[in-house]
């Protein structure tokens, strides 16, 4: 009965469509039916400069495309594919105006991302009039980001990770451990938060912020608020990190390459450490980047490890005697996509278009990971209380949990970085 209840959740659980959906838009961008990423450009005064027919046409094609696809999976789950295609219209256009706003020359510089103005134009409308009733059909956060995690691994190239060596894995992979341990004894023994938010906390700083959170969450079953929370906090730190860390690197004359290194283990967003690297010089970026796709693929180990825990030691409530098939019930499926499509960047398609033609189709994963992301933080927004969160801040233990970890972040990936790059 469980294996055929688990041949069944292939095609009617959410979890196994992140999989599915993730590989059918990687699939869609090799075979070249998109051939552009859809990105905003810089604008000034009027924000139509950031437009071009080009771009708004491979934009609406990527919208057609998630469309049938997103319909497809809902209507074999059982849900109602018809209302959905217009709420997911309304989402889409206002998650392109998150993009809009981020290209604005005065907030790029200032790297206020995309993230930032989706989950704010969300916060707006949820707790100004709530969620218009027509938008809850295709408000699938977590579908979406899941998705969008699967396509990431297509970014995780091995030969990238060999790059820096023995070095770029010793930062990337020796600091996340130590950080997430301490912070999660920290936040539990100390400050007595409760266990599963202080380890979606310890996880977000350690690993790669709303990433991590994600994934996390959902192998430890976390409320929805708990993961809000957390992500709010990120997305806040990670602007921070993102200016303050460049500026303390010049004003300190650190080196631009241990700077960088610094900076790809300790500040969250994939985009903000290109964003902040590219404050110091392009070699600082690279290095920067390469560092945190080496750490994105803990989100992997990191998950399975959690789910071990949580199944055999801290959360028993589902059966007496935690077996495998309840580790692998509560393990995130993505997580299996996010490396198997990875394996397969590395060791299939690379030999077969060349790394030329290869970078080209992974920043047109990355246009469609935009895409996904900016709808699934437009839907945390929608469904965030801003009551209920500052409830969960009050006292301050949340925030200090966040703080201190991140120092402790900070701190040790500096250590390492000047150790092994100075």
């Amino acid at each position: 009965m469980e294996i055929k209840a688990n041949l069944k959740a292939l095609i009617s659980s959410e979890d196994w469509w992140a999989c599915w959906l993730g590989f059918t838009f990687f699939i869609t961008s090799f075979l070249d039916y998109i051939k552009i990423v859809p990105k905003p450009k810089i604008w000034f005064l009027n924000p139509l400069e950031s437009l071009s027919i080009e771009i708004v046409k491979t934009y609406l094609i990527i919208i057609i495309i998630f469309i049938i696809f997103y319909s497809l999976s809902l209507k074999i789950i059982g849900q109602n594919p018809f209302s959905f295609i217009p709420a997911f219209l309304t989402l889409s256009a206002l998650g392109f105006l998150s993009q809009i706003l981020s290209q604005q020359n005065i907030m790029n510089s200032y790297g206020l991302e995309y993230v930032v103005w989706a989950l704010t134009i969300g916060l707006l409308i949820g707790n100004t009039f709530g969620i218009p009733r027509f938008l809850t059909p295709a408000v699938k956060t977590e579908l979406y980001i899941k998705t969008g995690l699967v396509l990431l691994g297509s970014e995780i190239l091995f030969s990238r990770i060999l790059a820096l060596g023995i070095q770029g894995l010793l930062l990337a992979w020796g600091v996340t451990p130590i950080v997430l341990y301490i912070s999660y004894k920290y936040g539990t023994s100390i400050l007595k938060i409760d266990k599963t938010l202080a380890v979606l906390i310890a996880s977000a700083t350690s690993v790669c912020g709303v990433s991590a959170a994600i994934a996390v969450a959902a192998a430890t079953k976390a409320k929805k608020e708990s993961l809000t929370l957390t992500i709010s906090i990120s997305l806040i730190f990670t602007e921070i990190m993102l200016v303050g860390l460049p500026a303390i690197i010049k004003a300190l004359n650190i080196n631009y390459i241990v700077g960088g290194a610094w900076i790809g283990g300790t500040v969250d967003s994939t985009g903000a450490v290109v964003a902040a690297g590219e404050l110091l010089s392009k070699q600082a970026m690279e290095v920067a980047t390469v560092i945190k796709l080496i750490q994105n693929v803990m989100i992997g180990v990191i998950t399975f490890v959690i789910a071990i825990i949580w199944t055999t030691k801290i959360d028993q409530s589902s059966s007496n005697k935690p077996n495998l098939l309840e580790i692998w019930y509560r393990f995130p499926k993505f997580i299996i996509a996010f490396v198997v499509l990875s394996l397969i960047s590395s060791f299939v398609i690379l030999p077969i278009i060349g790394e030329s033609n290869l970078n080209n189709l992974l920043k047109i994963n990355g246009g469609m990971r935009t895409i996904l992301f900016s709808i699934a933080f437009l839907g945390i927004g929608l469904e965030s209380d801003f009551r209920s969160i500052s409830r969960q801040i009050t006292g301050g233990k949340t925030l200090n949990l966040y703080i201190i970890s991140q120092l402790l972040n900070i701190i040790l990936t500096f250590i390492f970085a000047w150790l092994l790059f100075s």
